[in-house]
């Protein structure tokens, strides 16, 4: 496949719409954000999560969009599997925040091993409904009404404007270290994550 103007400004297509997708306060960054302050597995989440996301649009891309479309029983098990995961851990993030003190620095409490870690991104990216209808149904809706020689195009540039930001949050993070040294900052940061969780775990059953 010669890649050609054509197949750059279909490239383009995908990376702003991937990008705009997935810039937006959810659970996933948040869990993103506070292993970059914390500075753990840190590449490997940001390579996990890139890599996650270029797997559901491909699939989005080439068919899974219309199988998912037939079968509205699968897309309420998930969305329901994913509110009581987030209603768990934010009530989890609004325990952390009632003291400013203990666990909340970013070199105190117990890390997360690696296996943890990934596990808990897995949750925060595959129990949530939104992530599928993100990349699975709008990408894929959207590269499916491609021609099929630029396809992979659109879904190379959806998939690059994920990367880039996962990568931008995980390592832009450290930057922020400074103002996360104090406790303060990291009890306002668990109340806000667990009020965001709890706030997308009542839209899934709403929408549900």
């Amino acid at each position: 496949m010669n890649f050609n103007a054509t197949h750059l400004s279909t490239y383009t297509q995908g990376l702003l719409l991937g990008a705009s997708l997935i810039v937006a306060i959810g659970a996933q960054n948040a869990f993103v954000l506070r292993q970059a302050l914390r500075r753990e597995h840190v590449t490997v989440i940001v390579l996990a999560c890139g890599l996650t996301d270029a797997v559901l649009m491909a699939a989005g891309v080439f068919g899974l969009a219309a199988l998912i479309n037939a079968q509205p029983l699968l897309t309420s098990l998930i969305s329901w599997a994913g509110a009581l995961f987030l209603t768990a851990y934010g009530l989890r993030a609004l325990w952390r925040a009632r003291r400013p003190g203990a666990d909340l620095h970013a070199a105190q409490g117990p890390s997360l091993s690696l296996a943890q870690a990934l596990l808990q991104l897995a949750g925060f990216t595959l129990l949530n409904p939104h992530v599928y209808l993100d990349t699975v149904m709008l990408v894929g809706s959207v590269g499916a009404q491609q021609p099929t020689a630029l396809r992979l195009a659109f879904m190379a540039g959806a998939a690059s404007g994920s990367m880039l930001w996962f990568a931008l949050l995980g390592y832009g993070g450290r930057w922020l270290a400074p103002w996360f040294a104090r406790p303060r900052a990291w009890q306002l940061l668990d109340a806000l994550i667990g009020i965001t969780m709890l706030a997308l775990a009542a839209m899934l059953v709403i929408q549900t």
